[in-house]
């Protein structure tokens, strides 16, 4: 009889996994599962402030609480909420609050990749798409350790952002007027503290310099909302004037 061999795939484990057979240390499992806990907790609280926010906006606790569970973006909430809050167009605002969390489909093109999950799981994975799970699981090295860190993060923030934003929004029901308390000001507080540590390169200052600039200089003569869409057209204005600051290749002197 033949001798029979089991196939083998060329390309080997995904990088960073165990050798076949050989399970993965511990130490490195609670390694992910602490920073995935620790990422989830710390962005999961300024749910609080969502919840605050939202009531401050006009919204019942039962709406707030529809956002966080459907919604579940928390960028894209405070751009919603806060857009409602300024007197802004109900679809005005849900424009802006989509086209900021449309951001999370190119998370997934990547992610899908490198979870690999079976088809049933994909609609779950999907919800739990988000910067934070994302930022964790693109941290690690091998598939075991990215499924371990975005599920850990999505489970972690998706409880906690839930459970906040319910406590949130019943305790800025029960102190009445949110403006007296200084708490309209904490969605826009918590949303500029999760975007300043993306702003990095010199590039990304300039963007975010010129968008404040459209969003400030339009609010006074445009419907609200509107500024914060108009804002976004800093972001292609710049990548037009780098690329017109480049010399093209006729003009380079030769080599």
């Amino acid at each position: 009889m033949a001798e029979q061999t089991t196939p083998i795939d060329p390309a080997g484990p995904p990088p960073g996994d165990p050798a076949p057979g050989i399970p993965a240390p511990p130490a490195a499992d609670r390694q992910v599962i602490r920073d995935a806990l620790g990422v989830g907790v710390a962005v999961g609280l300024s749910g609080f402030a969502f919840g605050a926010t939202a009531a401050g906006a006009g919204l019942t606790v039962a709406q707030a609480c529809a956002l966080s569970l459907l919604v579940f973006t928390g960028a894209s909430q405070f751009a919603l909420v806060g857009a409602l809050a300024a007197g802004g167009n109900p679809f005005t605002a849900a424009a802006g609050a989509f086209f900021l969390g449309a951001r999370n489909a190119f998370y997934g093109l990547r992610l899908s990749q490198l979870l690999a999950l079976p088809r049933a799981a994909r609609p779950l994975a999907a919800h739990w798409v988000i910067d934070e799970s994302s930022a964790v699981a693109l941290a690690q090295r091998g598939r075991r350790h990215t499924r371990l860190g975005f599920f850990v993060t999505g489970a972690t923030l998706y409880v906690l952002w839930n459970v906040t934003t319910l406590l949130g929004a019943l305790g800025a029901e029960a102190i009445g007027d949110t403006g007296t308390w200084g708490l309209d000001a904490a969605g826009p507080a918590v949303f500029l503290a999760l975007l300043a540590p993306m702003v990095r390169t010199a590039r990304e200052r300039v963007t975010a310099a010129a968008a404040v600039l459209l969003g400030l200089g339009l609010l006074p003569v445009l419907p609200g909302g509107v500024p914060v869409l108009v804002a976004a057209l800093a972001a292609p204005a710049v990548l037009w004037a780098e690329g017109r600051r480049r010399p093209r290749p006729s003009e380079e002197s030769p080599r």
